[in-house]
């Protein structure tokens, strides 16, 4: 649990340091993310970001469990 906390940590860590770049990705623009926009009203489902996350981190912790 202690090493997980800190991997964790780690991780959290470098995306904090990276963002300036990392928020220059197209992440959450993508075509596929849902994005209604009224008068006083706007909503944003990122449907598209959010299945290409989930496939990266279920390949990154498939690939880490197999070691």
């Amino acid at each position: 649990m202690q090493r997980l906390l800190i991997i964790a940590g780690i991780l959290l860590l470098l995306v904090g340091i990276a963002w300036p770049w990392l928020s220059k990705l197209p992440l959450g623009r993508l075509p596929g993310d849902i994005i209604i926009e009224r008068e006083n009203f706007r909503l944003y489902f990122p449907l598209t970001t959010g299945l290409l996350v989930s496939l990266l981190l279920s390949l990154l912790l498939w690939w880490w469990s197999r070691k």
